[in-house]
């Protein structure tokens, strides 16, 4: 907790996503890597002037997703999409990079200075829309060791979203929590089944109740639910609701991070 705590001033880090354009190789990219790195600049000031604590990004956009690996395009221009977003704005900025091509963030993390990452596929294994994610754990903090990286947190999802989880349905949410804190996981993000939804409030109540590790909140929040879910995480990642109709397919709009800011902080 300590270390989680270091990263973050805020009692609850308010993080917000970038979801990078589509990237270049990918079926929906549009554009050259000058104007994507430019419009993830702009969102990444419009964070930063809106009271933010922290940033990521990803590349939602670049479906259908590659399993557990990239091509060296993609984490070449993550890295200095990582990079460029940190030194204009001087947050805390982390990197997830989809699907589960963990080492490929930590590898971009390292080059552009980033201070985390979202790691999906840490621990156990469950069915996803590329197929079978499998436990990642031991390869990827030795990868990481390798690099000399260490200072990078790896924040680790559980029961992720959008996935299938027949494989470990014997397994409660808090055995998988505590599976990740004793494979050294920096801290567990909690999401609910799809992206928009709030995880289960219960469930979140368990885990602050027999954990000392942080709980990072991964999908769902809003002005409306936050302040409901504020005492039982220590961390929240935003995306969706920040967008115009709060789809994250959207522009980002300045005046909801502001009032989702000052209703938190308030």
């Amino acid at each position: 907790m300590q270390k989680f705590k270091s990263k973050f001033e805020s009692d609850t880090a308010i993080i917000g996503v970038i979801h990078v354009r589509a990237l270049p190789g990918t079926p929906k990219n549009s554009l050259e890597p000058n104007a994507i790195i430019d419009h993830a600049i702009k969102e990444a000031t419009i964070y930063k002037d809106a009271g933010i604590d922290a940033i990521m990004i990803e590349n939602m956009h670049d479906v259908p997703y590659l399993k557990g690996s990239v091509g060296h395009e993609i984490t070449a221009i993550m890295t200095l999409i990582g990079h460029e977003v940190k030194s204009n704005t001087q947050l805390n900025t982390g990197i997830q990079i989809l699907a589960a091509a963990n080492k490929e963030a930590l590898a971009a993390a390292k080059a552009a200075n980033l201070d985390f990452i979202r790691a999906e596929g840490f621990v156990f294994a469950h069915t996803a829309d590329e197929g079978i994610i499998e436990s990642q754990a031991g390869e990827l903090l030795r990868y990481r060791k390798q690099i000399g990286a260490d200072h990078i947190s790896v924040y680790t999802d559980i029961k992720k979203k959008h996935s299938a989880h027949a494989l470990t349905q014997d397994i409660t949410l808090l055995e998988t929590a505590n599976a990740a804190r004793f494979f050294l996981s920096d801290g567990v993000i909690v999401t609910g089944n799809h992206t928009g939804i709030p995880p289960n409030e219960v469930d979140l109540k368990i885990l602050k109740e027999h954990l000392d590790f942080p709980v990072i909140i991964g999908s769902g929040m809003s002005i409306e639910n936050a302040k409901i879910y504020l005492p039982i995480c220590d961390a929240m990642i935003v995306g969706s609701h920040f967008k115009a109709e709060s789809f994250w397919e959207n522009e980002l709009v300045y005046d909801k991070v502001a009032r989702f800011m000052a209703h938190i902080k308030g």
